[in-house]
């Protein structure tokens, strides 16, 4: 993240500090970062790890171990101020520069983030190479040092394996899932990658597992549309696009 990327992350602060019922983490990559987004009244904040030793070095500048000495500054900052910690690991299957990334990496920076105090820790397929065939022996070795229902996953369907990624995190024990409304997103540093799974396909396969979540789809297909309008772009939904057409069908029997 760039100066100019984060240039208006406080007027953003600004509009969303006094929402209620919605927490807002906001990214903060050091202590300088997270100075500035208490100072701008972020009640959450988020660090974000690697598991690959590459991808660290191009994205944060500095090694794995090197980056979570600076998130655990972070971390004793946040706990003196009483503000939660939310923990994310980067390329748990697979990264853009070395390739496939070992389990045995994915559980040690996990645990490190969890006994930082991370009350919740999630692993994030950030270029979406992973199928259930790699999920899975990533997952049994992270849960084999941290708590399951302290985890959470967050895939990006750049392969179109999100939905059963999901399926088989949910099997394992999994709770708490990452997804993009429209399935928006990206990541700026692996190319290629597209957006984290859109929410309206995971809230769909939810609704049909006969999963509750509480959430409304038509109301969240209704943001996607909103906000695609506006930037201009496709939904990357499957389940919104399917589902629009068929109400537009509908309307005109």
């Amino acid at each position: 993240m760039g100066a100019t990327e984060l240039a208006d992350a406080k007027d953003v602060m600004e509009v969303v500090r006094n929402i209620t019922g919605v927490s807002f983490p906001v990214l903060t990559p050091n202590l300088k970062g997270f100075e500035a987004a208490a100072a701008a009244g972020a009640k959450e904040v988020a660090i974000f790890a690697s598991a690959s030793e590459a991808f660290s070095k191009s994205n944060i500048n500095c090694s794995i171990k090197e980056s979570l000495v600076r998130y655990n500054d972070v971390a004793l900052a946040a706990q003196k101020r009483e503000i939660p910690v939310r923990g994310y690991v980067s390329c748990v299957v697979g990264c853009p520069v070395e390739g496939s990334v070992p389990p045995s990496n994915v559980a040690y920076v996990a645990k490190e983030l969890y006994d930082m105090g991370c009350y919740e820790v999630s692993l994030g397929d950030t270029i979406g190479v992973g199928t259930p065939g790699t999920v899975v022996p990533m997952l049994e070795a992270v849960m084999s040092v941290v708590p399951v229902e302290k985890l959470a996953v967050h895939f990006h369907d750049t392969y179109g394996q999100s939905l059963s990624n999901i399926l088989v995190s949910l099997q394992m024990g999994i709770s708490v899932v990452d997804s993009s409304v429209a399935g928006l997103g990206g990541c700026p540093y692996a190319q290629g990658a597209s957006g984290n799974v859109a929410t309206e396909d995971v809230v769909y396969m939810l609704n049909g597992l006969g999963i509750k979540t509480g959430v409304d789809l038509s109301k969240v297909i209704a943001a996607g549309e909103f906000i695609c309008k506006h930037l201009g772009r496709q939904s990357g939904s499957k389940a919104a696009t399917a589902l629009s057409k068929v109400t537009a069908s509908a309307s005109k029997l």
